[in-house]
């Protein structure tokens, strides 16, 4: 069932001053609310009514969105609404900033039966299979490691295909940490020296302290013009990667592989490495602890990561 109500009448107005009410409704009634910015129109959809979205590939980021503030996530809910998308042949796509190896941890029992756009869309597997890698050229490397050392990162790690790399002079706190996303991590004496490890090395992370974050930001994006995208991944991390390479463009690579159309997947995030697939895709959904440009990109904001917002809505959208 759909309900249109145009700007004009007072039960609009009533209803866009009440909106924080209508989303604490959502979870509890199901609805989906679109507001038509041209129209100035809103429209609420009932996903147990007789429309249904035509969903075939559900996405998800991980930190801050699917998993909670304690990396962790609701196991039974999951497995349930898993086996219900397999019945469906709905494919389930993890897509973060973080390594494969890490990802896939999350899901002993089923990770051999989803695909994984890893590494902000520079990595793509399914299951085990590898499906597609970026490549950055070694002297944008060694162009951007030199701009990197007057910027002096907490952690400084150099992602590739088989392996993670980091520094031999890297504090022990600061090589458990990034152990935590990067399971698959080596050292090395000279980051200079990648090039003799024969990996692929697709990306490299930064972490910086949160309040310096942004400031750092705005310096990367115009040091780096035409060598490599810094992207915000929250909490003071930075990704840098090549252009063109992000996660809508690792659900592309996936649904041209499938046969499933942007208009057919549904994509979760919060942060700005998230911002091309939840603009990109019709159906997307911002947590509410998600950055404010999220948000305004999202069809939809839910709940926060602490709340199982993203399985009760995908619950929603395939029953």
């Amino acid at each position: 069932m759909i309900y249109s109500m145009e700007k004009n009448s007072k039960i609009s107005r009533l209803i866009l001053g009440g909106f924080k009410i209508l989303k604490i409704m959502i979870k509890n009634l199901r609805l989906l609310i679109f507001l038509d910015m041209e129209r100035v129109s809103l429209t609420i959809i009932t996903l147990k009514g007789g429309i249904k979205m035509t969903i075939k590939m559900i996405a998800v980021d991980m930190d801050g969105t699917f998993l909670n503030d304690e990396k962790k996530y609701n196991v039974v809910q999951f497995n349930q609404i898993f086996q219900v998308l397999e019945e469906k042949k709905i494919k389930f796509v993890v897509a973060s900033g973080n390594q494969y190896f890490q990802l896939r941890s999350f899901f002993p029992s089923h990770y051999e039966r989803m695909a994984f756009v890893a590494e902000n869309g520079a990595n793509i597997l399914i299951g085990r299979k590898h499906i597609y890698n970026a490549e950055i050229p070694s002297e944008n490397i060694k162009k951007t490691l030199a701009i990197l050392e007057k910027l002096q990162p907490k952690n400084l790690i150099l992602c590739g295909k088989k392996s993670a790399y980091i520094s031999e002079t890297i504090s022990d706190s600061a090589l458990n940490e990034a152990k935590f996303y990067y399971p698959v991590l080596k050292k090395i004496a000279n980051l200079y020296d990648i090039g003799d490890e024969g990996d692929a090395i697709f990306k490299l992370a930064l972490s910086f302290d949160e309040e310096d974050a942004n400031e750092k930001l705005h310096i990367l994006k115009k040091s780096l013009t035409g060598i490599l995208i810094p992207v915000s991944s929250g909490h003071g991390d930075i990704d840098l990667i090549l252009p063109g390479v992000h996660k809508l463009n690792g659900l592309k690579i996936l649904g041209e592989k499938w046969g499933i159309g942007l208009d057919e997947m549904a994509t979760f995030g919060d942060s700005g490495n998230d911002l091309e697939m939840i603009r990109g895709v019709k159906n997307s959904f911002a947590m509410e602890n998600a950055q404010q440009k999220i948000k305004e990109a999202a069809t939809t904001v839910i709940g926060t990561n602490n709340s199982g917002a993203v399985l009760d809505t995908i619950q929603s959208l395939i029953n």
